[in-house]
C-alpha cells in the first residue's frame, strides 16, 4: 500500500517538482493533498478521514511561516521540512519531523529521507514527544527577524573564447534549448552555451524569478514583453530579446499556473 503524502508549498512549480519525485522513487507516493498557505494545510490535516502518512511541509507560505500550523491544529503525522533556512533546520525539524530537505530538493536526498521514514514507520513507535512551545516561540520570532538564505543560483559561468565570463541572473532574460544545446540569453541580446540541461536549471532558478513556459523555454518575468491568448486555451508569449523561435506557447495544462504566477 503506498503511503499518501500532503505536501505543504507556496510555489506551484516546487510543489509540482516535489510530487514528480515522489511519483519516481521505487516505492511510489501518493499525494493526499496540496496546500499553499497555513490556513489551507490547517483545514486539509483537521478534515475527517484518515491523516496522511507524512508531512512535507515548506517553512515560509503565502500567508506566514507554517511554524503556525502546529498552533491550530494537533499534527500525528510525521514531517520533513523543505526549506531554505539552512541555520533553523536543525532546530526545526525538532518539532515531530523525520529530516529536512534544503531547496532545491535532491532526488537521492529525498530518497534517504523515505528510507528513514520507513525505518521509524516499522520500528516500534514510542509515544509522539509533545511540541516544544518554548522551541517553537523562540524559532518563530528568529525566522521572523532573518531573511531565508537562499541556495538557487545566482550567477552563471559561461565560456567566451579562451575566456571565462560571470553572468549575473539579474543580466539573464530566459533560458532555451536548441539543437540538444542549451544556451543563455542575456538581456542585451548575446547568448552563451550552458552545461545544464532544462531540467536541470529548472531546479537550479528560483522559481519565483523563473518560469518554465515549455520545454524549450525558462523565462525570467522580467523578459516577457507581452502575452497573447492562442488556440485551445493555450497562450502565446512574446519574449524580449527575441526569441530564436516565432511561437513561444504556454501548453495549456501550464496555463492556470503560469496566471498564478504571474498574480502574486
Amino acid at each position: 500500500m503506498k503511503l499518501a503524502a500532503l505536501i505543504v508549498e507556496d510555489e506551484p512549480l516546487a510543489a509540482r517538482r516535489l510530487a514528480d519525485l515522489l511519483a519516481r522513487q521505487p516505492e511510489p507516493l501518493a499525494v493526499a493533498g496540496t496546500a499553499e498557505s497555513v490556513a489551507q494545510a490547517v483545514a486539509l490535516l483537521g478534515a475527517p478521514g484518515p491523516a496522511p502518512d507524512v508531512l512535507f511541509l515548506d517553512i515560509h507560505l503565502a500567508d506566514g511561516l507554517s511554524f503556525g500550523i502546529f498552533e491550530q491544529v494537533a499534527v500525528t503525522c510525521p514531517v520533513i521540512f523543505t526549506t531554505a533556512y539552512d541555520q533553523y533546520a536543525l532546530q526545526a525539524f525538532k518539532v515531530n519531523s523525520v529530516d529536512y530537505l534544503l531547496k532545491p530538493i535532491d532526488e537521492e536526498e529525498l530518497a534517504a529521507a523515505l528510507r528513514k521514514l520507513r525505518a521509524l514507520r516499522a520500528a516500534p513507535a514510542p509515544a509522539a514527544p509533545a511540541l516544544d512551545a518554548a522551541l517553537l516561540g523562540q524559532l518563530l520570532a528568529q525566522m521572523q527577524q532573518a531573511p531565508a538564505a537562499s541556495s538557487y543560483k545566482t550567477q552563471f559561468v559561461v565560456r567566451v573564447g579562451e575566456h571565462l565570463k560571470v553572468v549575473p541572473l539579474e543580466q539573464i532574460a530566459y533560458f532555451f534549448s536548441l539543437e540538444k544545446a542549451t544556451f543563455l540569453q542575456t538581456v542585451e541580446g548575446r547568448k552563451f552555451v550552458v552545461d545544464y540541461t532544462m531540467d536541470q536549471l529548472e531546479t537550479l532558478l528560483d522559481p519565483r524569478r523563473f518560469f518554465r513556459l515549455n520545454r524549450a523555454y525558462l523565462a525570467q518575468q522580467a523578459a516577457i514583453h507581452d502575452i497573447i491568448h492562442y488556440t485551445n486555451s493555450r497562450l502565446q508569449t512574446v519574449l524580449k530579446p527575441p526569441a530564436p523561435d516565432a511561437q513561444v506557447l504556454v501548453s495549456r495544462e501550464k496555463v492556470n499556473v503560469f496566471k498564478s504566477w504571474l498574480d502574486r
